[in-house]
């Protein structure tokens, strides 16, 4: 409401600045006074301030977890391999393209908020910190003042992931990188996990995770095991807090390389779908979100391989955000996938639809990336 009411004085200022000299010209030419009385305006604010709560019963905070699709800068980073996105490397990654792939992002970026910005933004495959000063400070997001927080990883390509947040409607406090064991005499280190608390504008604290489990790469059987480990680290912080914390309100969102029925998600996480009788669940219980996700034209996942969709990219979230009906509350019907328009291209003959790529292997295709944005409404 104070915003609105900010607003309208600024509004009515305007009136009563701008448009005085018209008004007056038109009071002689006309005989009649055309917005010259300003108490008419205010007659407006009032019916409009009485009127806000009845049409605003329940406030949004808009969460978007994405992979963007191998988003490099074209200059090299020390200690890691990433010169295949350099101008003279393999893909051929040069300014131009690199800036194209920030526009198309910021734009959808902005266009998933709808009339507000989107409060926190979970991305996949951010290179560094000149990849999101670039896209929070050069792009159309600038605009919007985003902060960001993220991960500085011992991955070998530089692969981060990364936490864009509106400073108003979220306000860190506590900020861990993960980083996931491995035995390094025989394999490689992978994406460390960001884990984020903070002060949402309800006043509730929230956590959240972002991650990036390693990829399948050389099989379901070969990779399975390293994302199991990537998982049990992610349920033993949330043990850790849900002991301190009995009713945490928790997020855990990324790019998981596993379906919701996978032994990572679904035995390592404990996470399942989210029951049709809530007051039967555990406090320490974690949720999918996404486990049934579709969209009305039969979507069913963010990444489509070999004319298949999977559900590759998950929310999940832990009881007391399904529960709580006076703070941040949410339910499996206020997440979706975003099919953008110019997310999409056609998929063969028959009207099907896959993501608009950024590349097409070391083919640039000039898309915005593999993967579908997904958004989840919390409600206040």
């Amino acid at each position: 409401m104070h915003g609105l009411y900010r607003w309208l004085l600024r509004h009515e200022e305007n009136i009563s600045g701008r448009h005085k000299k018209t008004c007056r010209k038109t009071e002689k030419q006309r005989g009649f006074t055309i917005f010259a009385d300003v108490k008419r305006w205010h007659i407006i604010c009032l019916a409009a301030l009485l009127a806000w709560p009845a049409v605003a019963q329940e406030r949004r905070l808009r969460f978007v977890e994405w992979n963007v699709e191998n988003l490099f800068d074209t200059l090299h980073d020390a200690g890691y391999n990433d010169r295949e996105f350099l101008p003279t490397g393999s893909y051929g990654w040069t300014s131009g393209r690199y800036f194209s792939k920030l526009s198309a992002l910021s734009r959808t970026l902005a266009a998933l908020g709808g009339s507000t910005p989107v409060d926190l933004i979970a991305l996949c495959e951010v290179e560094n910190d000149s990849t999101m000063v670039h896209l929070t400070r050069r792009s159309l997001l600038a605009r919007l003042h985003y902060d960001y927080l993220m991960t500085h990883s011992a991955d070998v390509r530089g692969i981060d992931v990364a936490l864009l947040y509106q400073p108003m409607a979220f306000r860190p406090y506590a900020v861990r990188s993960l980083r996931v064991p491995h035995d390094s005499s025989s394999e490689r280190p992978t994406r460390d996990i960001l884990f984020v608390s903070g002060e949402a504008l309800t006043g509730d604290t929230l956590h959240i995770f972002v991650c990036h489990l390693p990829s399948r790469r050389g099989g379901q059987r070969v990779s399975e095991p390293y994302r199991l480990r990537a998982a049990r680290l992610i349920r033993q912080n949330v043990d850790s807090l849900l002991a301190r914390e009995p009713h945490a309100k928790i997020i855990i969102a990324g790019d998981f390389n596993d379906e919701p029925t996978n032994a990572s998600i679904a035995t390592t996480l404990r996470a399942l779908p989210p029951p049709q009788h809530l007051d039967t669940t555990a406090a320490n219980d974690l949720f999918v979100l996404t486990s049934r996700i579709e969209t009305p034209e039969g979507i069913r996942g963010t990444y489509k391989f070999r004319g298949q969709w999977n559900r590759l990219d998950n929310i999940i979230v832990s009881t007391a955000l399904l529960t709580d009906s006076l703070g941040l509350h949410t339910n499996e019907q206020h997440c979706h996938i975003s099919t953008l328009p110019h997310l999409l291209e056609p998929d063969g003959p028959r009207g099907n639809v896959k993501p608009r790529r950024t590349y097409l292997g070391k083919f640039y295709h000039g898309g915005t990336s593999d993967h579908l944005p997904v958004t989840l409404d919390l409600f206040f």
